[in-house]
This record gives structure tokens, C-alpha cells and sequence, in this order.
């Protein structure tokens, strides 16, 4: 039987709306408690794969929306790290009331989600078993880019409200021949399909910025000696370009000051390494789990 998850809504302290994506829950799983993040201007549909392979591994499998993004709710404001990282907090809080040891969820990002749950073991490491930074817990813009505005101006996003969707899941599709159409799919609830046939991003680019800036300002290598849980990275590599081998540098620092720590690389491989391959990174997921590594 396919599996398919159930959507809701999880009401936020302040009143915000996140959609959340329930493959399994925990009273009906044998195993571990997975909460799944996206990236920057993605969606919780992207984890569509990955969260199946992992439901059907025995795990309870949740993936939200946050702020801003997909059919969560979108105020202008609250996109810095703390605020984004207090949300997935209520959002702990709300759906594993009953926290043991082991009941305690992972928390698995990616991106700009990688740095979240960063920022999220070590501000509420008492609330997760442990991380998993699927390219990404690592990234710290600032030191490829000293001044904001070059960051801004470098990284802002192309404008496509108005393209025609099918017109941009061929291009997709023509970027990514080896994803399946699930993943392409997933990559399209980026978007609001509109009555004309055209698309809108979920994530205005007025709010992108703002995630962006929080972004910019965070220096994940500033937290790990602060970091107790285990994490696990799942880093992405096509070659070995200068990029690649600052982020071989950043997560071999994070493996010595660590005090739990390993790397999972995939290669070769895109970002969106969990939609490229959802079989083997949930191989990869439930492999850390079963050995005990977040015991």
C-alpha cells in the first residue's frame, strides 16, 4: 500500500499557521521520531521521498513548512534564525509532548534547514536526540561575501512570477535528468499554480531577502563546542572546486570539536541531495539510527 501524509496545521505561539506533513505518527511507528526542515525558498513537498523510504523503515515522519513558505502562513517578519528556530520549537513542543529519551525527535534539515537545526541543537538541545545538516549546518555566507550587499545582490533570486508551469518544470526537469518525477513535483509546490496556468513562489522575494540576511549573519562554526547532541552531516559534492573544499575544511573543523559527530558524503551529487537519491539517504538516515549512533 502506498503511503501518503496527512496534512495540518500547528498553531504557533505567536499564532502563526505551519503546515505540517504526517507520513506516520509516533504511537502508530516502531521507530525513531524524524522531523524534516527544507531549504531556503523550497517546501516540505521536496521531502516526498525520503519521508516515504523513512515511514516504511518503521520511523514517525513529519515534515512542516516554514514561515513563509508552501501553506504555512507568511507575515512579513520573524525570518531570522532565532525566530524560524523558537517556530520549529513550538513545533517540538506540539507534536512529541511525551518526551523520553528516545522519544525525542531527530530533526533533519536542509540548507539553510541544515543551519536551522544548528542553531536548534544549540539553543533547545534539550528537545531533540540529535541533527542531521543535509548539505548544509556549515554554511556561513559571510566569508564569501564581507558586505551584505554583495550577498544580496549576488544571491537575490531571479524573478518568475508570471512564467508558465510548465514552461519552468521543463527546465527543471532539463537541470535534473536523474531526479524522479516525484522530486520534480516536490520542487514544483515551491510554487502557487495560478488559474492562468502561471506560477507565483510561495516565498515572496521580499521575504527571501530576509531569510537570506539571517543567513548571512549566522556563523554556525561559533556553536559547536556548545553542541552536545550527535549530528550527523550528509554534505553534497560534484568536484573539487574551491567551494567543495571549504566545505570539506568547515566539516572537518565540526568533526574535532564536536563531541558526537560524522559525515556522510554524497558524490557525485546535487544540493537537493535527498530528492536526487531518497532510497539511500534514508539508507543513510536509518543506518545511524539502527547502529545507535543517536543513542
Amino acid at each position: 500500500m502506498e503511503l501518503t501524509p496527512t496534512s495540518r496545521f500547528i498553531t504557533q505561539r505567536d499564532g502563526l499557521n505551519l503546515r505540517a506533513l504526517e507520513w506516520s505518527r509516533p504511537e502508530d511507528s516502531s521507530g525513531s521520531p524524524l522531523l524534516l526542515l527544507h531549504g531556503l525558498a523550497s517546501n516540505a513537498r521536496l521531502w516526498d521521498g525520503p519521508a516515504r523510504h523513512l515511514a516504511q523503515l518503521g520511523h514517525a515522519v513529519t515534515a512542516i513548512d516554514l514561515r513563509g513558505h508552501g501553506f504555512s502562513d507568511k507575515p512579513d517578519d520573524g525570518y531570522e534564525m532565532t525566530t524560524v528556530v523558537d517556530d520549529i520549537a513550538d513545533v517540538i513542543h506540539a507534536l512529541y509532548p511525551q518526551r523520553s529519551s528516545a522519544g525525542k525527535p531527530i530533526v533533519i534539515g536542509q540548507s539553510w534547514g541544515g543551519n536551522l537545526v544548528v542553531e536548534l541543537a544549540h539553543r533547545h538541545g534539550g528537545l531533540v536526540r540529535g541533527i542531521v545538516a543535509v548539505d548544509g549546518g556549515t554554511i556561513e555566507l559571510s566569508l564569501a561575501f564581507p558586505q551584505w550587499e554583495e550577498c544580496e545582490r549576488t544571491l537575490r533570486p531571479p524573478a518568475i512570477a508570471g512564467m508558465k508551469y510548465e514552461r519552468l518544470r521543463s527546465y527543471i526537469r532539463a537541470a535534473h535528468t536523474d531526479w524522479s518525477e516525484e522530486a520534480i513535483d516536490g520542487q514544483m509546490h515551491n510554487m502557487e499554480r495560478l488559474d492562468d496556468g502561471t506560477i507565483r513562489p510561495h516565498l515572496t522575494i521580499e521575504r527571501h531577502i530576509k531569510v537570506l540576511y539571517g543567513l548571512w549573519q549566522h556563523m554556525p562554526s561559533a556553536l559547536w563546542e556548545n553542541i552536545s547532541v550527535p549530528v550527523l552531516f550528509t554534505p553534497a559534492a560534484k568536484q573539487n572546486d574551491d567551494h567543495t573544499r571549504a566545505k570539506r575544511a568547515q566539516i572537518a573543523t565540526a568533526l574535532r570539536v564536536l563531541p558526537r559527530a560524522k559525515v556522510e558524503w554524497f558524490e557525485p551529487a546535487d544540493h537537493d541531495l535527498h530528492a536526487q537519491f531518497p532510497e539511500r539517504f534514508a539508507a543513510v538516515v536509518d543506518d545511524a539510527l539502527t547502529t545507535g549512533f543517536f543513542s
